[in-house]
């Protein structure tokens, strides 16, 4: 039996609680693996023995209580989240907010009426979101010393955020309506030949055009760590064209490292947090070069470019699902659209609620695969003679983020994209061995 002539034989209310039915399984599930890992962070007290010798017993408690503070304020946010998803559904908030908009839209076309209509959707998630957002800066992360915005920069940050995220939306949004409503049959495929486009694009200009309207990008200043890490691309014959330190200190004390670009021009991106600091945080130059020596290492086995890959068959099958599903009158009836089936409101069914367990799966194999190119490019950075520094330097990363370094399996299993930092250490020590052994 195919899904559509399952979705027939239901009516309208049986398809709304299907939907509330997958929301719920999937906050179910979710907070069972996080009271998992809430059970490890309570009852680990101890400091695991592998790293004794480069951790504080206080760097320890802070470490767990930032991670039982985290879980607990998780727990709050998903209950609401879920709280809020049930009721939109169940009362069809989605149906009832587009024929608000249809009241107030003068040009009464379906791409104005869309666009508005997920402006104002937006809207409602940011407010909702709002009191959860400024909690978790302005309490959770000032109360363990991450926290570094000042109201107003927090304010003017979030709106700078909005409007640029309704720009770039309700752009990609126009567009899809307009290829699904003049693409004939084969729609999908134009489709996803011209979101795949966009997403080079956007992927191309965010870093350059984007990200610096919300922080400072400055050249790395002349000197020892430039000459070194110009000479270790160059070594690897990594096209690098400009460095460039973030000032991520004025949002956050957490540490990062990137680079970006396409083909032969490719820039790297330092946090200011991750240079090293008269009170001892942040790296030194040799962990600094660690660190990027595994991020060249993703750029050395194409790792980006097989997500990429990977990410554009993905969204062929999810367009393909919806050419065949998004005319199906009970999708839309069943959240309350009885007049009308916007193609916004289908993309979104689809997408959202048909695929749920499809993108459950893939998002859990996705992480798998995630945490094998970590290793891969942990593995490269040993061969680049840099596996003791950059062991270093996840241990500082690890006490200067107050990363809790006991994970409960399940959890981390399906959460983390990076390996858990004693995996991780493990891991590094066996390829250092291999690699001196075979050095000698």
């Amino acid at each position: 039996m195919s899904l559509l002539s399952f979705i027939d034989k239901l009516d309208d209310q049986c398809i709304r609680y299907v939907i509330i039915l997958l929301l719920w399984a999937d906050y179910i599930w979710e907070t069972y693996l996080s009271i998992r890992q809430f059970g490890v962070a309570k009852s680990t007290v101890q400091i695991p023995h592998q790293l004794k010798d480069v951790m504080k017993n206080d760097e320890y408690e802070k470490a767990r209580n930032y991670s039982i503070a985290k879980l607990k304020f998780g727990f709050v946010k998903q209950f609401h989240s879920i709280i809020i998803n049930t009721v939109v559904i169940h009362q069809g908030i989605l149906a009832e907010i587009w024929r608000f908009t249809e009241g107030i839209n003068p040009f009464m076309d379906e791409v104005s009426t869309s666009c508005i209509w997920l402006v104002l959707l937006q809207l409602m998630t940011t407010l909702l979101d709002l009191p959860f957002t400024i909690y978790y800066n302005f309490v959770l992360e000032e109360a363990f010393g991450f926290n570094k915005q000042t109201a107003g920069f927090f304010v003017w940050d979030k709106i700078k955020q909005f409007l640029v995220l309704q720009i770039i939306t309700t752009m990609v949004a126009s567009i899809v309506i307009v290829v699904v409503k003049n693409g004939g049959d084969f729609f999908f495929i134009y489709l996803w030949a011209i979101v795949g486009v966009l997403t080079l694009v956007l992927l191309t200009i965010y870093p350059a055009v984007i990200a610096p309207l919300f922080d400072k990008y400055n050249r790395l200043a002349e000197g020892e760590l430039k000459s070194d890490i110009e000479a270790l691309a160059a070594s690897l014959k990594f096209p690098l064209t400009d460095l460039y330190v973030v000032e991520g200190s004025k949002r956050s004390s957490h540490s990062n490292a990137y680079f970006y670009g396409l083909f032969k021009s490719k820039r790297i991106v330092l946090f200011d947090t991750l240079l090293a600091k008269d009170d001892g945080s942040g790296c030194d130059n040799d962990e600094i070069l660690a660190v990027l020596s595994h991020e060249l290492g993703h750029w050395s086995r194409n790792h980006n470019i097989k997500n990429l890959v990977i990410g554009q068959v993905n969204l062929f099958l999810l367009f393909t699902v919806f050419g065949v599903t998004f005319k199906y009158p009970k999708l839309y009836t069943a959240l309350g659209f009885y007049r009308s089936k916007p193609v916004l409101v289908g993309l979104f069914v689809v997408l959202q609620y048909v695929m749920m367990p499809y993108n459950t799966v893939l998002s859990f194999l996705m992480t798998v695969l995630s945490r094998k190119f970590e290793f891969e490019a942990d593995d490269f950075a040993v061969q680049q003679n840099k596996g003791v520094a950059l062991e270093r330097s996840l241990l500082k990363l690890n006490k200067d983020n107050s990363g809790f370094p006991v994970h409960d399996w399940l959890y981390s299993v399906w959460h983390f994209s990076h390996p858990p930092l004693l995996q991780r250490i493990e891991a590094l020590r066996e390829s250092v061995k291999k690699f001196e052994s075979k050095e000698k």
